[in-house]
């Protein structure tokens, strides 16, 4: 018999790497952080011990879910100016919210916050684009998360840096100093091409490839950004940031609801990537990505929540799910990114947006354990003939029952084990008041 740390059984386990298959009665081998095997219940039973045995008889395991793409910290502004176009919401509200409050306290709890929600939904990595990213970085690995912290730059001083330049010299401080961390990767974070001017952009472009890391932005979030491109440089957004250089398979997209045909094309041609945030998306009235053209034109899709100020959650359950139904409705072809595709979208497709495809995002032997246990045994899940179709289209958050990353179990039968419930309860009340009275 052959120890390991820990053996998980499950009546159902979907590894989305083959994405067709679908095991009955397997059992997950973790040591040492990592995924050992894959193999029938009744084998596994016959050829290892643990020192944890976990019987979860009801349940589906899934790769853990990659929100790739959020504003962690903004989970403290939840529900603030709601109904509002996305200027307005940005110009009027939130930036003056947060020139008033943002700074390493608010950091931290909003990111203790946003953890503690990713966590009991099934997230087990995010990519961030935030100020005082040092703090988040800092959060994650205290919680145990997986996370890709962006490296954030915009033209304008904020309490984090004075201008580009301390952007980029702080940015490239704390790649530095994460290089060791094992659940923190970086990525350049320029906020859109309407907040960055040319220079910093080139620079960016030029440290990207000296230090092979992901490039994360907004782009063509609104009509209202490609139009005053256009009528400032008589070039769309993303034909400026073509004509930079910048779009490449380092590149991620952020939002993408203003496309035409052909440039879907063009941008399927540069290998760059699309994070598609349907409900922050349809919230914010800014419009469609248009993905299954993106897939067809062989893009790869991944999925975010966006920031809880503008979703208002951190659900990947639900973007998988209004992702898929977003796409029929808009196509019109029932078709359209089936149940399957959206998962792909939530886990692999995240991870090789940000460059971990080899670490994350399945159930491969190898990859580290990052896993989710989802019961299924419950009335709004039953009768069950498809389990895949059931996780997008039936299943809820709150049926996430266990999860761990790298083989460290953060969630354990819906109790956060990194995280204590009851002190950030009484931070967020005192955040609550503070920004009400505010606003």
């Amino acid at each position: 018999m052959i120890n390991v740390d820990t053996l998980i059984y499950a009546r159902w386990v979907i590894p989305v790497s083959p994405e067709t298959k679908t095991l009955e009665y397997h059992c997950l081998a973790i040591n040492d952080g990592r995924i050992v095997d894959l193999l029938p219940s009744e084998m596994a039973a016959q050829k290892y011990t643990a020192h944890t045995v976990e019987k979860l008889l009801n349940h589906a395991l899934i790769p853990g879910l990659i929100n790739s793409h959020t504003h962690a910290p903004m989970n403290l502004m939840r529900g603030i100016a709601d109904d509002l176009p996305l200027m307005e919401w940005l110009e009027q509200h939130i930036w003056p919210l947060e020139q008033k409050w943002v700074g390493e306290e608010f950091v931290k709890d909003g990111t203790d916050l946003a953890i503690a929600e990713m966590l009991r939904g099934g997230t087990t990595c995010f990519n961030d684009m935030y100020f005082f990213p040092e703090i988040t970085a800092h959060q994650a690995i205290q919680r145990g998360i997986r996370a890709s912290v962006g490296l954030i730059l915009i033209d304008f001083p904020s309490a984090w840096a004075e201008d580009s330049e301390m952007y980029l010299e702080k940015g490239l401080a704390l790649h530095q100093s994460m290089c060791q961390q094992p659940l923190i990767t970086t990525a350049f974070a320029p906020h859109a091409p309407y907040t960055v001017s040319d220079e910093p952009l080139k620079k960016i472009r030029m440290y990207a490839d000296q230090l092979n890391i992901p490039i994360h932005m907004h782009v063509h979030e609104t009509e209202h950004e490609v139009r005053q491109q256009q009528q400032q440089t008589n070039e769309t957004p993303l034909e400026r940031l073509n004509n930079l250089g910048m779009l490449d398979p380092s590149f991620i997209a952020v939002h993408m609801t203003q496309l035409s045909d052909d440039e879907v094309k063009a941008y399927a041609k540069t290998g760059a990537h699309i994070v598609h945030c349907p409900e922050s998306n349809l919230k914010l009235a800014s419009g469609f990505c248009p993905i299954s053209m993106a897939l067809a034109a062989g893009i790869n899709v991944a999925l975010g929540t966006d920031g809880a100020a503008s979703n208002n959650d951190l659900d990947m359950f639900g973007e998988m799910r209004t992702a898929a139904l977003l796409a029929k409705g808009v196509t019109g072809d029932a078709s359209s990114i089936p149940a399957m595709t959206a998962l792909t979208m939530a886990t692999l497709n995240g991870a090789k947006a940000l460059g971990i495809e080899a670490e994350t995002g399945s159930l491969t032997i190898g990859k580290a354990a990052d896993v989710v246990a989802i019961n299924l045994d419950e009335l709004e899940t039953l009768p069950l003939y498809d389990v895949v179709s059931h996780i997008v289209y039936a299943c809820s958050r709150q049926q996430v029952t266990d999860v761990w990353v790298a083989g460290k179990q953060l969630l354990k039968q819906r109790q956060l084990t990194t995280l204590d419930i009851v002190e950030l309860k009484t931070k967020l009340l005192e955040w609550q008041q503070r920004l009400s009275t505010f606003n």
